[in-house]
């Protein structure tokens, strides 16, 4: 029982890392937005600095290119190099660990060649 408390403490702090701050960043938005509308019911004029705070946290999504494709296919085989490395690493101690490991560095290995040949299409097409 300890051993399954200690794993949820771990991957719940990792998560709440991610969480907690989407959450208070929705919060504050929400609050900014009830403000806005009591005073736009109200009839007051928007300031521009309350316009500008309303676009300031706004991604833009990038458009793909072959180089961002590339570069995310490095990283996503890297992260399996990092895996099989592991792989190998635990099979000196644990024999039966290599190969479930391996199959799992696969995912992500397969995802970083994915993009690479996209990146690599990518460039023939605008040539």
């Amino acid at each position: 029982m300890e051993a399954v408390a200690i794993v949820a403490i771990i991957f719940g702090s990792v998560a709440s890392l991610f969480i907690v701050p989407t959450v208070m960043r929705s919060r504050e938005r929400e609050k900014l937005q009830d403000t806005l509308k009591a005073a736009i019911e109200a009839g007051q004029p928007l300031p521009a600095e309350v316009i500008s705070a309303l676009s300031s946290n706004v991604k833009v999504r990038v458009s793909a290119s072959p180089q961002r494709d590339l570069r995310v296919g490095i990283v996503w085989t890297g992260i399996a190099a990092g895996l099989a490395g592991l792989a190998i690493a635990l099979s000196f101690g644990e024999p039966d660990a290599t190969y479930p490991l391996l199959g799992v560095a696969c995912f992500p290995g397969f995802i970083g060649l994915a993009f690479i040949l996209m990146a690599y299409l990518g460039r023939e097409r605008k040539s």
